[in-house]
């Protein structure tokens, strides 16, 4: 039996991802997270072997989990599920050391094929996704995004959240001071000068949904 947590905060993606897994007979949801911090509490405590998680949420974001749960060594393997539809995918998103990567229009199908192959220690990638790669490889063009490193990456997503530094430097054990140098160093390699450019950014590459901006 594999069994799966589900970490979104969108509570009709999750309800979508639960009917079609529960309906599988060699799988269970054991447990659902609104947000990043609660879903690596389940990890923890559920071990379960497979995690679906959103990249953008409020507060903690998909990749600082990814890395969470592989410093502290957890056994779930994780599946991170991306907005990305046509825009370059950064490759940043793969050194984060998750197994899987969905697309959220992909198949129950899909869905059921990555949560099976990744519960058996093999890589899933999304076609739209393993295509972009394919072609960013051979023009040479990849994602703006594989610039910067996972953590100027989160506090730039915790930043199009509208959220203070000294909150950021909280959620990340890092000072405010620490946080303001990330800012300043992603703004220059993106060549952006503002939250919103940076916002417009992350949309246009699959970051973030039109829609997830100003909900929090």
């Amino acid at each position: 039996m594999i069994k799966v947590v589900l970490v979104d905060d969108h509570e009709l993606v999750r309800t979508g991802f639960r009917m079609i897994l529960q309906r599988q007979a060699d799988m269970e949801v054991v447990g659902e997270a609104g947000s990043a911090e609660e879903g690596l509490r389940l990890i923890r405590q559920k071990q379960p072997d497979v995690a679906l998680v959103d990249v953008h949420m409020p507060g903690m974001s998909g990749i600082e989990l990814t890395e969470r749960a592989q410093r502290a060594k957890a056994s779930t393997r994780i599946v991170i599920v991306t907005v990305v539809d046509d825009a370059r995918f950064p490759k940043r998103l793969l050194d984060a050391g998750a197994l899987g990567y969905l697309t959220k229009g992909c198949s129950a199908d899909e869905l059921l094929s990555a949560v099976r192959q990744v519960a058996s220690g093999r890589r899933y990638l999304a076609p739209s996704v393993a295509q972009q790669l394919a072609l960013a490889t051979l023009d040479g063009e990849g994602s703006p995004f594989d610039a910067l490193s996972s953590r100027e990456l989160e506090v730039a997503m915790m930043l199009v959240r509208g959220k203070p530094l000294t909150l950021i430097g909280e959620q990340l054990n890092l000072s405010p001071k620490t946080v303001s140098t990330y800012k300043q160093r992603l703004m220059e390699k993106l060549h952006v000068d503002h939250v919103i450019g940076l916002a417009h950014l992350m949309t246009v590459h699959g970051l973030i949904d039109q829609h997830g901006l100003g909900e929090h």
